[in-house]
Formats: structure tokens, sequence, C-alpha cells
């Protein structure tokens, strides 16, 4: 995939200036799409370290090899990932030197300890790393890798101070130390052609432009992270687009490496900001803090922390500088709405005024119908319930007349058992139920589609219907009364007998199972039709 991806690259373009700018904006993508995936890698190198780190577990203490070589692969892995973790594993391959009692690859281990001390920004500790290596009789393999690193600590401490006297030692000794090393073992023909990059423009071939660099780097076919590491360094060669193009092929293979000890997306996020892409460098900043913080690069987040401030600075200025661009060219287009607005207004005034009449003329009358048909359905609520009153009362009244005067007529004959007989046979409870009878009746003959509409706010299941011989029960009788703009619980309670706190849990449950909101609940009891339509 990685192949496919860069032959398209390399195939965007031949003009030098412009054609890079597009290669470069095309890495771009690509990098930023690689940032969501940068869990994904993330995780496979995570199981790849889980399945080291069980065989380690299972490896006969006595087998140096293979104990040392294990170690060294978690190592690898942890390396350029994160500090700590390759800091433990890098001083087991130190333990399991020396009890072995193995010198080269004791020396080895410290030497790659030293590297990560580095990266860290532990430079004390690291130069007191290479002060402990004895490099006398070491194989030319490990006498080059230890110059390597003194020359990349003596140029990362001169990075670090940043003093034009004090760095100016340090950046001599690691020159010195990298011609050292390349005596030790001569570059191959590989480095001496990304050595080319590095020639004055008077003296380097006039072929050996940034496409041949990038192509060469491309048609190796190297690993993610020699990749990365090698377009970093060419990156130092160029300006601008060019240093943009290698510095985001390093980011793109950083991340697919799973490498958080990166320097290219911090590079990157500074090459950006010089060039005014301020977005695009914030972006890789924040990126490069992420990494710095999670692979545990002191160093590496004093530098970030000291430029992102910066650049976030700038971001919310050009942001700020869009806005107030913005506003101007609203208010210019506000200005010119406002004034074809008036002059419209101007020429429709009284068309307008005659249809705002209009409607306000018939929002008012649909209004006055509404409040006319509200009127109407209470006055005809009250004349019912009045009568339905009256005729109670008057029965009530009768009876009680009745009661009263065969009472008094016992008790003047001294017929006290009839008396009590007769009292006993008056049924208050059949009374009440006769008068709640009578207000259904009344109530249906109003709303004769209440138990019907009622129940349609309710699921199937939960629906509550008069049983055979009922007109209302006691939860539809609750509501009832509630159409009738009753709604206080005290009120309800006493018409229909019951505690205040039973009305309560009546509502409660019922609102509970509504198909409706339960706010809503009473005002769709409130919707629910008169019989009669408003006479018009």
């Amino acid at each position: 995939m990685n192949k496919i991806v860069f032959a398209l690259f390399f195939l965007l373009g031949s003009c030098n200036g412009f054609a890079q700018n597009i290669r470069s904006d095309s890495l771009l993508r690509v990098l930023k799409s690689e940032l969501t995936r940068e869990d994904h890698y993330d995780q496979a190198k995570e199981k790849r370290i889980a399945m080291l780190r069980g065989a380690l577990l299972h490896t006969d203490s006595t087998q140096f090899n293979t104990q040392f070589n294990l170690s060294s692969e978690i190592f690898e892995e942890y390396r350029s990932f994160k500090f700590d973790s390759a800091f433990v594993y890098v001083k087991k391959m130190i333990d399991l030197s020396e009890r072995f009692q193995k010198k080269d690859s004791l020396i080895h281990s410290k030497i790659l300890l030293g590297s990560i001390l580095l990266h860290s920004g532990f430079y004390k500790e690291a130069f007191d790393i290479t002060g402990q290596i004895d490099t006398s009789g070491l194989p030319n393999a490990l006498k080059t890798d230890y110059l390597f690193l003194r020359a990349r600590l003596n140029a990362g401490i001169g990075d670090y101070d940043g003093d034009a006297h004090f760095s100016q030692g340090y950046y001599r000794q690691s020159k010195e130390d990298f011609k050292k090393a390349e005596i030790v073992t001569p570059p191959n023909d590989f480095e001496r052609t990304i050595n080319l990059a590095f020639l004055p423009d008077s003296i380097k071939q006039k072929k050996k432009t940034p496409d041949f660099f990038y192509n060469t780097i491309i048609r190796h076919q190297l690993p993610e992270h020699s990749i990365a590491m090698v377009a970093t360094r060419i990156s130092f060669a160029y300006t601008g687009e060019d240093r943009i193009l290698f510095l985001a092929l390093a980011a793109i293979n950083d991340i697919r490496s799973s490498t958080k000890e990166t320097l290219a997306i911090f590079l990157l996020g500074q090459e950006l900001f010089k060039l005014n892409r301020t977005n695009d460098a914030y972006l890789f900043m924040q990126e490069a803090a992420r990494n710095a913080h999670f692979y545990g690069a002191r160093n590496r987040a004093v530098q970030i922390e000291s430029i992102l401030p910066v650049i976030a600075a700038k971001l919310i200025d050009e942001k700020q500088h869009q806005k107030d661009k913005l506003l101007i060219g609203f208010l210019t287009f506000l200005i010119v709405a406002v004034v074809l607005f008036f002059l419209l207004v101007i020429y429709r005034k009284q068309l307008l005024r005659i249809k705002a009449s209009e409607l306000e003329i018939k929002e008012k009358n649909s209004e006055l119908e509404n409040v006319n048909q509200k009127l109407w359905e209470s006055s005809k609520i009250k004349e019912e319930l009045i009568g339905l009153f009256f005729k109670t009362c008057s029965s009530y009244i009768e009876t009680l007349g009745n009661i009263k005067h065969k009472t008094l007529h016992n008790i003047k004959l001294g017929k006290y058992k009839d008396v009590n007989l007769f009292l006993n046979n008056i049924h208050v409870e059949k009374e009440k139920e006769h008068l709640y009878h009578m207000l259904d009746t009344v109530f249906l003959t109003l709303f004769p589609n209440f138990i019907t509409s009622f129940n349609a706010l309710l699921k199937k299941e939960d629906q509550i219907w008069p049983k055979s011989g009922e007109t209302l029960n006691a939860t539809l009788r609750i509501f009832a009364l509630m159409r009738l703009g009753i709604k206080e619980h005290a009120t309800i309670a006493q018409i229909l007998g019951y505690s205040v706190s039973t009305v309560y849990t009546y509502k409660m449950r019922i609102k509970s199972r509504a198909l409706v909101p339960a706010s809503d609940f009473e005002q769709k009891i409130m919707e629910i039709k008169f019989i009669d339509s408003f006479p018009h």
C-alpha cells in the first residue's frame, strides 16, 4: 500500500516548483489522514510487544542469547515509542551482560541506554554513560555506534543550550566525532548518495534535486522508521516547500512505525509556521506535544511549549482577522439590504398595511371564535351540571323530608325498633353510586367520545375500560372531573370520597403509562371534544 501511495506521489508533475507544492500538499493530506489511524498503529505495536514479553517470560534464565535477544527486540519496539519502558529493558540487557560477563553486549547495551537518555533530554546522564565506556579494543561496529552517540549528544546539547559561545564547542566536538565515525566505518553507496544533499549548490550536480533524493528514498524500500530518519536528515539540506516535502514524508512514516520520539513533525510545524500556514502548523505542533509527553522527551516538550503559544496566538489573530473581514462584508451587505428594504417598504407601504390589517382581523376573528367556543362549551357544561345539581338536591331534600317525617312518626308511637330498622335500610353507598351514575351519565352525554379518546393516549395493554354495567370507573371519573375544569386534587378527592394521595397516585400511574409526555397528558385530556359543535 505504501509503495502505491508513494508511486502516485512520484507521478505528480514534473515542474520543480509547482509540482513540489502539489506533492508536499498531497503528503500533508496523507499525513492528516494517518493521524486519524494513529491508534491503530499503536495497538499493533502493543500486540507485538505483548507477544515478545510473553516469550521472554517463559525463557529459561540460564539462556543468555535467548533472553538478551528478546530483551533487545522489546527494547527496539519501545526505543522510539516510550522512554520509561525502553529504559527498563535496556537495563535488563545491561544486567544480563554483566551477569554472563559479555563485554561486547554490555557496551552495546550502554550505547543504547545513552541514546534513549539523549532522546529524553537526560544529557548529563547520557554523558556519564559515554564516560563509562572503555573504547579500547572495541569492534568497528561498536566504536562507530559509540562515536555517533557522542556526536549526536554534543549536537543535541548544543541545540538545547542555544548559546552563541557555549554551543559552538559542542558543535565542533560533534563534527569531529562524526568524521571519526566515518573513518572507522566509511559510508556505503546509499549513505554517500544522501550526503550529496549537503554539498554546496555550486558543487552539487544539477540532477541532485529534491525529486532525486525523494525517489532515492522510495526506491530503496527502507523500513518505515528508516525512511523517517533519512527523510528528516535530508530535510536539513532544504527550506520552504522542499523541506516540507521530506518532513511530511518522515512524519507519515513515524506514525506508521508508532515513533513517538519524533523530530520530524515538530520541525514540520516550525517550517509551516514560517510559511504562515498557521492552521497546519498548530495541528502538527499539538501532535508533536502529545508525542513528546507520551514518550517522555523532556527536552522536546520544553521546545514545543516555548513555540506552541506563539503559534496559537497567531492562529487566534488570523481567525480574528477573518472574522473582521466577514464582519465588514456582512455590514456592507446589511447596509445595502437595509436601503433596498426601505425602498421596498416605501413602494409597497399601503399594500402591506392593508394585508396586515386583513391578517390581524382574521387572527382576531379566529381568537374570538375560539373564545366563544370555549364560553359556549363552558355554558353548556354548567347548564347540564346545574340541572343535575338541582334535580339531585330536590331528590335528596324530598328523601330527607320523608325520612324525617317517618322517623318522627315512629318515635311518637314509640316504635324505636322500626326507626332503627328503617334507618338501617338507608344505604348511603348505593345513594353515592346512584349519584356517581347520574354524574357519569351527564358527563358522557356531554363527552360521548371521552372513554375512547382517553384510551387512545395509552398503550393497548394499559387501556382502561369500564366493566359491564359501569359508566365510568374510579380512574376515568378522576380525569372526567379534570375535563370539566376541576383540577385541584383536594376538590376531586372531596367529590369522589377519596384521599388526596389516592387521587395523586391514580394520576401519576396513568401519566407514567401514557404515549405522550407526562407534562402534556393533562392538556391532551382538555382537548377531548365536546359533543356538540359550536353554532356558527
